[in-house]
């Protein structure tokens, strides 16, 4: 067994692409159209991931767009999305420069959350060691739930 993706219902396909590529630096590596079934569906690897994702398929996130409108709510049930970055401070940072909120800071250099435009919890984790905690993520609060 091996894991393939994690698949995310979206309402605005834009703006999540935005989040994810964008904000988050994911690369989108394949993406499928169905009229029949009125669905888009955009797969997206981490940098690191991308040849091994094109090779595999695996692993990677799914996004998938239905064309008619449809609210989805309790994006938090399915539980978090996790990535590793180098810099936890550094990636937070130009989170916060883009006005995402960061729902629980980095304090001990080694954790932070975020939410996504759909209201998904996506883990941030520090590569390797915690960095050295340090302000202003040291005294930060969380905001909203995570």
């Amino acid at each position: 067994m091996r894991f393939l993706h994690t698949m995310v219902r979206v309402r605005d396909l834009d703006a999540s692409l935005e989040f994810y590529t964008k904000f988050f630096g994911l690369v989108e590596v394949r993406r499928s159209e169905n009229e029949t079934g009125r669905f888009t569906l955009v797969f997206l690897a981490a940098r690191d991931d991308v040849e091994s994702v094109r090779a595999t398929q695996a692993p990677c996130i799914e996004l998938t767009y239905n064309w008619d409108t449809e609210e989805y709510t309790g994006g938090r049930n399915f539980g978090h999305l996790a990535y590793e970055v180098d810099d936890i401070y550094g990636f937070c940072q130009g989170l916060m420069d883009h006005g995402i909120i960061i729902n629980r800071p980095p304090r001990d250099g080694r954790m932070a959350f975020v939410r996504s435009p759909d209201g998904i919890s996506i883990e941030i984790l520090q590569k390797g060691e915690a960095l050295t905690p340090a302000e202003p993520w040291q005294s930060m609060g969380n905001t909203g739930a995570w």
